[in-house]
Formats: structure tokens, C-alpha cells, sequence
């Protein structure tokens, strides 16, 4: 696996340089060669100019200005760091990204992206395959997927599908489109589950087809007038006032990117409905309650929400329960779509997939780690077949650069609700089947212009990196072995600093994301147990300051809080930290040490138990902190 990386000594520079200036020159030959009597070189004479040196002297400082101020950064490459959700980059990614830069493909279409375009359908389908999701274009249910800037527009995205997929029945009833069976009134149509929106839009498409051309382009247009995306929320609701505005119902620990989506969508952060968990995971007995009230006072539910690896704890949501909630709902006549939000977990998904697609036994997977995965884990990842939608970051566990989300939808017939024309960018064959219908896949993405280097990364990246246990599996494996690795150094570390200081981990880390409390010895108060971890913390951060002072090693920071965690997990966690308790709903937020545990180099198999193992070293600097931390407070 060292080979994919430039590693913490940049041990594979002559490679990637040799890789470089070789591709550089390729693109240089393939410039020249398009049309090699047309264009001429810049002139001699201007070449030598005073003006043409002297913008060339500019580029040049300015460029050796900024390679000067990048040493400030945060050395996310370093196994010293732990911090957030950065590490090294995958080579194949890295590389591919850089290679197709000068070609400046755009993914709007297969005119300004003809070679990337399909690059990212690809990656679409890859993932949809790691997920356990129909992935053969040949299938008419095939999953789809395409990249975004990031999770939190994926997530935005998977709240545009399920508000329009929730809100088509009733547009097909207003528009009183005849020969296709609807329900007998709104609030049937209004609730019907993800399936049977997805077969009546079917129904629409045959029936449509059908049709004489006049008669087709009046009642797509009678059925367009009614659709919400037309009409705005307020419009929508307000001809059927008999609806009322759904819920998104999701875990205390899903991330905030969901207030700004609610925004986003228009429905209002007032809409997302936070429920409590049970050891960071959603518990599933507060959503049988939550669905059994909006069942009682006909309250629609958009989605729920799963939540496979939070960003603060890296817990895993029950998904196959969530999913099973959603079934019976839908029997009862509240149907709603499941999202799981796996901008940080989904690509560990790989490690449960042999190389054929199928799912790993549990038996054959605990052979190869101590605890991981516990049987709730394991069925979450083998719930993951059932969901209607995923999140997934390429740029968190999928080592790319910064800038690479993704959206996943298991069924790909929905997607078209979505579709906004515009003829100069997506004007084609209607009929072209998948690959024809998603090369123009910017009519469907919140965003236009989307980079295309982004897609080849992915694509190259997870081409030398199938995603299954064999071959991604085994990076993804590493990370897991790493949180087993520092979890059982934590018992020791507390051992050594028990004169100064509780340790504890807070909940058994479900992924590769491991937390640390600590309180120094004889203090009862919540606020001092904080402040002692944010000095601790100020220790293990970059200079906020941004003067280049990095320390030798580098963790973040997270809180505890009742409402996320749960009273009974609260008050044990405090009581096991010497910390008085409070009143219910009184106890404040405690500061706690947070570690993202990716970093491909954090055990190497040689050294896994020895001193210069980097969270061997990470311990043993964290312990010299907290006893002058504790010294200072005496």
C-alpha cells in the first residue's frame, strides 16, 4: 500500500516526478499535434520581449511566494497528525487529478467533458457497487451516482430527490392525469413510500410515451404546472391545504450541513427533528415514537436519516432497523425514504465486499480484527443494500483532494424529476438509454460547472483500488487495526497518568474515530474538566495565528453533550470522570479529545507495538502534557 502514497518522507518523489514531467509532455505533443499547421508558437520576437520576461519574472515570484507560505500548512500528510478528517493523498488520485488539469474538462456534459463525463458514471456505479446497490446499466432499476463538491451538497441533493419523489403522486392527482391508478385523496398520495412514487412516475413515462405528440406535450405541461417544483413549497401547500409541511427525522449526532440543507430546500430547520441515540447511535425505540406520534396526527415524514460514522464520534446508525422502521411505516400508510449520511463510513463499506460484489460473513470478518465489527455494525453495513439514498465523501476516507462528495441513489428511475432543461448544454436523445440519459448528468446536480479532474481522480483512484476487502479493503482495514491499536493504548496511558487524571473513552468506537475525556484528579466541576482539555487541546493544534509553530503532534476537539449523548450515557461518563452530574437537561457541554485514526502510516506491521510507533510516541507526548497541565493547576 506504500506504493500509493507519497508517504510521510516523500520516499516516492522520483516516481511521481518522473510520472509528472512524462505526462506533462504528453499533453504538450497532444497540443501541438491537433492542428499542427494551423496554429503557430508565440513569435520569437515577443517571446524575448521585455514584457513577455518580465510577467514570466511575476508568475515566478508570486508562485515562489505562495510554495513559501504553504509550508504553514497543516501537515495532514504526517502519521503525527490525527486531528480531523485529513490524511495523505492516494497517488493514483493525486496523479490522475494533476494529469487532467490542463484539459480543464467541465462534467456538465459530454461536450465539455466527453472523456470525464463517463469517468464519473463509472465512479457512480463503483460505489453504488461497494454500497450492495444494483450497479449493471443493463438493469432498469440500476443505482445512479454522480460527485458534488462535498457532503454536505450531497446531502442537499438527497433532500431534492425525496421532496420531489414524495410530491409527485400529488401532482399526477391535481393534474387529474387518467388510466393510472392514484390514491383516493392528498394525504394517501402525499405518503406514499419511495417504491411507489418511483412506480407511478413509471406508469407516467409508458402512459406519456403512448400518446400522440400534441396530447403529450399538453399533459406534460398540465402535470409540469403541478409539480412542486413549479409551484414553490408555499404554492404547493396552500392548493392542498389538507397536507402539512414533512419532517426529517434524524439522529442527535447528524451533522449540520442538514440545518443548512433544510434551508436550502425551503422546508426550515424547524422541520428536522433530532432525535435521541442510545451510546452516540440513534435509538431506535425515540423513532418508532417519533413515527407512531406522525402516524397519530397525520404528520408526513420526508426521511430519515442513518448516520454511518458521525463526524464527531465516527458512530454507526442502526440502518438495517431504520430501514425496517420504514417498511412498516409505509404498510401503515406513512411512507418515507431512508438516506444514509456515510460522508465519513461509506467507504469502509469496502472492507464487508469480496471481490465478486457479495457480502463478507461476520464469521470471516472477526478473524481479522480484535473487536471490529461488533454484530450492530456489521448489520448496518448489511442494511446499507436497503437504503434509497447514500452520502459518500472520495475526500475523506476516499484520500482525495479536498472538493470530491457524492450522491447515490439506489434506483435511478426518480432521477429525472430532477432533470432542468436548457437546450444549449442538454439537448440530445431522450430515448439513449442510461449512459445517454446521465452523460448529460448537469441537468439533474444542484451544481453547473463541476470539475472534471475530480471525476478522473475517483475513477483512476478506485480502478488501481477496487472497492472491495482485497484491494481498498486493505487501506480502509489499516484504519480499523489503528482505532483497535490506540484504544488499547489508551488503557495503559491511563494507567501511567491515574495520579493526575481520569481517562476514558466515552463510547466504544464503532469506526476509526476514537475520543478521549479527561479530568484531572480531585476536580468535580464540568466547566474546569473542559477548560483543562481545551488547554490540553491548544497543545495539539496548528497556531490559529497561522506563524508556522506546529507541535510535535496534532489531535482536535469535540464536546459532549446530554441532548446528543443521552442522559444515561451522560451520567455515566461523568461519574466515571469524577464529575458531579446536575440536575437532567442542567449538565453543560465536556470538552473531549477527538482523533480521526486514517492515516494510512499509523501502524506499520513491524513496529505495530514498539516506541517509535506514532500513537505509541502520541501517548507518551500526550502523558508530559497532562502532567504539566496538572502540575499548573496544584
Amino acid at each position: 500500500m506504500a506504493a500509493c502514497f507519497l508517504g510521510p518522507f516523500a520516499d516516492n518523489d522520483g516516481f511521481i516526478q518522473e510520472l509528472l514531467y512524462d505526462f506533462f509532455r504528453d499533453h504538450v505533443e497532444w497540443r501541438r499535434s491537433l492542428h499542427p499547421r494551423g496554429d503557430g508558437p508565440v513569435p520569437a520576437p515577443r517571446a524575448a520581449s521585455p514584457k513577455y520576461r518580465q510577467l514570466q519574472r511575476r508568475m515566478l515570484e508570486e508562485l515562489s511566494a505562495l510554495s513559501h507560505a504553504l509550508k504553514d500548512s497543516v501537515p495532514f500528510h504526517s502519521p503525527r497528525y490525527i486531528g480531523h478528517m485529513s490524511s495523505d493523498l492516494l497517488l493514483p488520485g493525486l496523479l490522475a487529478q494533476m494529469l487532467t488539469l490542463p484539459y480543464d474538462p467541465n462534467n456538465i456534459n459530454t461536450d465539455s467533458g466527453a472523456v470525464t463525463m463517463r469517468m464519473e458514471m463509472e465512479v457512480g456505479l463503483q460505489l453504488a457497487r461497494m454500497l450492495g446497490w444494483p450497479h449493471d446499466v443493463r438493469q432498469p432499476d440500476c443505482a445512479f451516482g454522480h460527485l458534488t463538491s462535498g457532503g454536505t451538497t450531497a446531502n442537499y441533493q438527497a433532500l431534492r430527490l425525496a421532496m420531489s419523489l414524495k410530491a409527485w403522486p400529488v401532482a399526477l392527482r391535481a393534474a387529474k392525469v387518467p388510466d393510472i391508478p392514484l390514491p383516493e385523496d392528498d394525504d394517501g398520495a402525499f405518503n406514499c413510500g419511495p417504491a411507489a412514487g418511483i412506480a407511478l412516475f413509471q406508469q407516467w413515462q409508458a402512459w406519456i410515451a403512448a400518446l400522440p405528440p400534441a396530447d403529450r406535450q399538453r399533459w406534460r405541461a398540465r402535470v409540469t404546472e403541478q409539480q412542486v417544483e413549479t409551484l414553490g413549497l408555499n404554492e404547493f401547500f396552500a392548493r392542498h391545504p389538507t397536507l402539512r409541511v414533512p419532517l426529517v427525522l434524524a439522529s442527535s449526532t447528524a451533522h449540520y450541513s442538514w440545518n443548512k440543507g433544510m434551508k436550502l430546500v425551503g422546508l426550515g430547520k424547524a422541520q428536522l427533528r433530532l432525535l435521541r441515540t442510545q451510546g452516540m447511535r440513534l435509538d431506535i425505540e425515540a423513532l418508532d415514537e417519533a413515527l407512531r406520534d406522525c402516524a397519530r396526527t397525520r404528520q408526513p415524514v420526508l426521511m430519515v436519516v442513518a448516520v454511518l460514522g458521525s463526524t464527531e464520534y465516527g458512530s454507526i446508525d442502526p440502518v438495517e432497523a431504520i430501514c425496517d422502521a420504514r417498511d412498516r411505516s409505509s404498510r401503515a400508510g406513512l411512507g418515507f425514504s431512508v438516506h444514509v449520511d456515510a460522508a465519513w463510513g461509506g467507504y469502509l463499506a469496502s472492507v464487508f465486499r469480496h471481490e465478486s460484489g457479495a457480502l463478507r460473513s461476520l464469521q470471516e470478518m472477526r478473524a481479522e480484527y480484535r473487536d471490529f465489527p461488533q454484530p450492530y455494525v456489521y448489520r448496518a453495513f448489511e442494511g446499507l443494500a436497503r437504503a434509497d439514498s447514500a452520502t459518500v465523501d472520495p475526500h475523506k476516507l476516499g484520500y482525495l483532494a479536498c472538493g470530491a462528495g457524492a450522491f447515490v441513489c439506489r434506483d435511478n428511475r426518480a432521477m429525472p424529476l430532477l432533470a432542468e432543461q436548457a437546450d444549449y448544454v442538454f439537448a440530445g436523445d431522450p430515448a439513449a438509454g442510461y449512459i445517454g440519459q446521465y452523460a448529460r448528468v448537469g441537468q439533474f446536480t444542484p451544481e453547473g460547472s463541476r470539475p472534471g479532474a475530480m471525476a478522473a481522480a475517483a475513477y483512476v483512484s478506485q480502478r488501481v483500488l477496487p472497492l472491495d476487502h482485497a484491494h481498498f479493503g486493505v487501506l480502509a482495514r489499516r484504519t480499523l487495526l489503528a482505532a483497535e491499536f490506540f484504544t488499547d493504548q489508551v488503557t495503559d496511558f491511563a494507567e501511567r497518568v491515574r495520579d493526575v487524571a481520569e481517562v476514558l473513552v466515552p463510547c466504544e468506537p464503532d469506526s476509526n474515530l476514537v475520543c478521549l475525556a479527561l479530568n484531572p484528579q480531585g476536580n468535580r466541576c464540568i466547566d474546569a474538566a473542559s477548560r483543562f482539555v481545551q488547554q490540553l487541546h491548544d497543545r495539539l493544534r496548528p497556531d490559529p495565528l497561522g506563524n508556522g509553530r506546529c507541535p510535535a503532534f496534532l489531535a482536535s476537539s469535540t464536546s459532549l453533550r446530554e441532548q446528543a449523548v443521552g442522559r444515561r450515557d451522560m451520567q455515566r461518563i461523568l461519574r466515571q470522570l469524577g464529575l458531579d452530574g446536575g440536575e437532567a437537561g442542567s449538565v453543560g457541554s465536556l470538552s473531549i479529545l477527538r482523533h480521526s485514526l486514517m492515516n494510512p502510516f499509523l501502524l506499520r506491521a513491524e513496529a505495530a507495538g514498539e516506541a517509535n510507533n506514532p500513537i505509541t510516541q502520541y501517548f507518551v507526548h500526550l502523558e508530559v502534557l497532562v502532567r504539566e497541565l496538572a502540575a499548573g493547576l496544584r
